[in-house]
Formats: C-alpha cells, structure tokens, sequence
C-alpha cells in the first residue's frame, strides 16, 4: 500500500510486481455517479472520432492498486429501465446475474438472447492526468477519474505483460517510468473503436518531483465505487428487477429517466448508431458466454 509519496519512486519495481498480481486474480471481465464533474470523457467530432493524450496515476494513498472495477447491467423491459450495480462486484449474490443463469441454462436461444440483453457490463475507474485534449484544452494539466472499458483495460495489461522476450514489462501507472496514452477514439461500422490507441515509449510524467507530489495529493479517492453503501440491497435490486420485467405496475420516475439519458452517451462506446442502446457487439458476446458457461459450472 502506497501511504507516502517518498515510497512511490523507490518501489517502482515492487510496485509492478504487485499490481501484475492483483491483475491476475481478476477475470476478464459499471457506475459512477450521473454528472460527476470528476469524470473525464473525451471529445469526439461529428463522426464520432476524437484524439487525446492522458497518463494513468499510481495509486493514491491508502489504496493498494490504481484501479477498481464495477459490474453493472442496463436494460430496459416491459416496465421501463434497469440501470442498476451488480452486486456480483461485492462478490454477493445478485438477482440479475441468478435470473441470467436460469435463462442461459434453460437451452433455448430466446432464454440465451434475453440473457445477453440482460448481461453484466464492466467499466474499470482510474485516476488520471490529461496531458493534452484537443476537443477540451482547460482540462490539460488536470487530474480526473477515467471510467474505461475492457478494451483498454486489456492494452494495460498487455503492456504490463509483452507478449515477446525482447519486450520490457512496463507498469503504466508509475509517474517515473510509465508511459503516456494516446487515445484514439475511431468510428468503425458504426461502433466506437479504440484498436489504434497505444501507449507513448516510457518516460516520467515530469523531471520535478514536486510537481509529482503535488498531482499525487490531488487524486481522487476511487474506493467509494466500490463500497457496499454505493450497492442496493439483494431485495431493492429484486424488486425493481420485478417492476422492469413487467411483475409488478410499471413506472420511472425523473430521475431515472435522466439516469437513462445520461448513461446512454457511455453505453454508445459499445452499441452501434443506429441501433437501440445496450445491443452487444460480437467481439463482446464471446465474454459473456465464457462468463455464463462459468456461471453454469459453478451452479
């Protein structure tokens, strides 16, 4: 655990050692709170592309690892919206994820489809520092939170685990030797694409360990996605679940229809234009029937 800042730059080494290990116990796998001015989202053009340079951040202090992640599921039924946190994040039982089941294990393909509508999402929260944003210039030299998606949770990875010998683990959350991230964001088959993003050669965030310091101290806290006051209960989540699925009288109230209006500029990342929010994509439906066959063994 990170509890100085003296210690970051001393523990580079250690400091990827233990994140490589954490990253390892997670599969391979959604909320911040609507309007949070904390959270940074890039700018795209009218056709949907867009081009900007960030640094993740190490972990802030008191936090062991630089990233947490939140499972959610977003749909909308008979009796209106389902945008709720999983409780499966929590390592709980969740309602959503035990209907899934029972749907994926029912051996149709109306029980398989209505379960990949109904699936669980991921998005990962990291602190960041934005070196250059073009579509927004005031951001640059400011510290946010970035909520990001497996995709490029799976370029981190990758450059913490090269895939050939003559290729240099590289921990992307170290201010010393980490390495900035150029984000390009394309319209491809009407789906948002980050395939060209990359990471920049390694380099220190700044030669001023000060200034480093001074970024270190304003981080966020991320652990507040993750804690259990941030979940609805078993039953809560039951009974919306209900009301959505047409059990009960249906109604949505103003605050859920802006959830929905909010969170369906995320939910574009992953859904085409001209179709309705929330439609999986076929490079996504291979994880989810990875994830439900596991479910289905463990049941």
């Amino acid at each position: 655990m990170a509890t100085s800042f003296a210690s970051l730059k001393t523990s580079g080494d250690s400091s990827l050692k233990n994140l490589t290990e954490e990253l390892s116990k997670l599969n391979p796998t959604n909320n911040a709170p609507q309007g949070d001015d904390r959270i940074w989202k890039p700018t795209v053009d009218k056709a949907g592309n867009g081009y900007a340079v960030i640094r993740f951040l190490p972990a802030s202090a008191n936090e062991e690892v630089p990233f947490v992640r939140v499972f959610n599921h977003g749909f909308q039924g008979p009796g209106g919206w389902y945008i709720e946190n999983s409780l499966t994040t929590l390592g709980q039982k969740d309602p959503l994820s035990e209907l899934n089941t029972q749907l994926w294990n029912n051996g149709t393909e109306a029980g398989k489809e209505q379960a990949r509508k109904q699936k669980r999402r991921l998005n990962y929260y990291s602190n960041i520092y934005v070196v250059k944003d073009p579509g927004n210039p005031d951001n640059e030299g400011r510290i946010f939170i970035y909520k990001y998606g497996k995709k490029i949770f799976d370029k981190i990875n990758d450059l913490m685990h090269p895939e050939f010998e003559d290729e240099t683990p590289v921990n992307p959350f170290d201010f010393w030797k980490g390495a900035d991230f150029k984000l390009k964001i394309r319209q491809v088959d009407g789906y948002r694409n980050y395939d060209k993003s990359e990471f920049d050669s390694p380099a220190s965030l700044n030669d001023d360990d000060e200034q480093l310091e001074a970024v270190w101290n304003k981080q966020y806290k991320l652990q507040e996605f993750v804690e259990p006051s941030s979940f609805k209960s078993y039953d809560e989540l039951k009974t919306k679940l209900d009301r959505v699925l047409g059990k009960a009288a249906p109604q949505t109230t103003a605050a859920e229809a802006q959830v929905v209006e909010e969170e369906e500029s995320s939910w574009s990342d992953n859904a085409s234009a001209s179709s309705p929010p929330l439609s999986h994509t076929p490079a996504e439906e291979d994880d989810d029937i990875s994830f439900f066959k596991k479910l289905a063994e463990e049941d």
